[in-house]
């Protein structure tokens, strides 16, 4: 009589992959927020390229934040990177992506793009009609691996060299667990940050509509605020 298959043991959801040797490209990364990314990463030993609809600019930002990090026009910075960090402007989210969707074809993409409107009332978040920035880059990018990440880190913290740790974790969100753990990884390489998985792209409105009220906490307390979520 043969006995019945043992169960197959779970997983550790903390186990993740070795990323260290990827090549990291930020589209925009001459605003703010992707400054602060290609800094956080090139300082835990990733290989960052910053790119920028000028190849020059790219350059000089590249060569302010130091070693570690290259600048170059956005297609190069596409087609030399393993994992890209889309972190343009709202307004300029769809025409940058369709503009690069031959040279992101095949690329994990981590959408960190936030689709908020400003009034006199304070930020509040926009609906794009697919539902969500990362989902309108998974539909302009139907040959990439779309992800989203990094919605709710502080551009000052992250371009403070004095800071050592930011203590946030990062909901990462994609159809393909693989690819999620991929870029939970990169994020748990800045110290103090841990990538947590968060749900399908159907999930990311909520997760980038978060940054309207994070926005307005960070005001009121004269803080950097992120997430921290408990439990696990």
């Amino acid at each position: 009589m043969t006995s019945p298959a043992a169960p197959a043991a779970k997983k550790d959801p903390w186990e993740l992959p070795d990323v260290s040797g990827r090549v990291v490209g930020v589209l925009g990364g001459t605003g703010d927020q992707g400054r602060g990314l290609a800094h956080r990463l090139a300082r835990a030993g990733q290989t960052v390229i910053i790119g920028s609809r000028s190849a020059e600019r790219a350059r000089q930002a590249a060569d302010e934040l130091g070693a570690g990090i290259e600048g170059a026009d956005n297609a190069a910075c596409a087609r030399r990177s393993d994992i890209v960090i889309v972190a343009v402007p709202w307004d300029g989210h769809a025409a940058t992506l369709e503009a690069l969707r031959e040279d992101l074809d095949g690329k994990l993409v981590v959408d960190c793009v936030n689709p908020l409107g400003f009034d006199k009332k304070g930020a509040y978040a926009l609906t794009p009609e697919e539902g969500s920035a990362a989902e309108q880059a998974a539909a302009l990018l139907p040959g990439s691996r779309v992800t989203a990440a990094f919605h709710h880190l502080s551009a000052t913290l992250l371009s403070d060299p004095r800071i050592d740790a930011i203590e946030t974790d990062v909901m990462v969100l994609g159809e393909v667990r693989a690819d999620c753990e991929i870029v939970q990884a990169l994020a748990s390489r800045i110290p103090g940050m841990r990538g947590v998985f968060a749900g399908r792209l159907r999930n990311a409105h909520q997760v980038e509509s978060l940054v309207a009220n994070l926005i307005s906490v960070n005001r009121r307390y004269r803080a950097h605020a992120g997430v921290r979520l408990t439990d696990i």
